[in-house]
């Protein structure tokens, strides 16, 4: 729960912004713009860049298998650690982690982006779920969907 506080008291719009990502701000003394989920990546990731599911069990409240499967992972990687550092499996990890994380300014904080993940129907999309979709491969159209909402479309 502190990560969380500290991750959401933290974050800071910057007023200048990269067209075509949401939240991205520039590094200071820099031209490089940097997305507003790499706070996130780098609190639950190890120093190579690894997503690390006991810190987002952790953080999330929630048991490694429930985060194995929320992000379409199969449960039988657990068993084996190199199955979880996997690129489709930290892939999948990351897509879920953007996906909350781009959902947690409106939601009200990171858990309850994650609970939308996980729960909320999108109208556009049959009444599919954000999870779902991930766990299915499309993650992209649920950001395209993200996209749109953040420009003023309509669910």
């Amino acid at each position: 729960m502190a990560l969380m506080r500290s991750l959401k008291t933290g974050a800071k719009r910057s007023p200048a912004r990269k067209p075509g990502v949401a939240g991205a701000g520039k590094v200071p003394g820099t031209d490089v713009g940097i997305p507003r989920t790499t706070k996130l990546f780098a609190a639950l990731s190890d120093k190579h860049g690894q997503v690390l599911v006991d810190l987002v069990a952790d953080s999330f409240g929630m048991s490694k298998i429930q985060v194995v499967e929320t992000a379409g992972i199969s449960r039988t990687a657990m068993y084996k650690p190199k199955r979880l550092q996997s690129p489709k499996a930290q892939w999948r990890m990351r897509e879920m982690l953007e996906i909350v994380s781009r959902v947690s300014e409106w939601a009200g904080g990171m858990n309850q982006g994650m609970a939308w993940y996980r729960a909320e129907p999108i109208p556009a999309f049959g009444g599919r779920t954000a999870e779902s979709l991930v766990k299915d491969g499309k993650a992209a159209v649920v950001r395209d969907y993200l996209d749109a909402l953040a420009m003023g479309g309509f669910a």
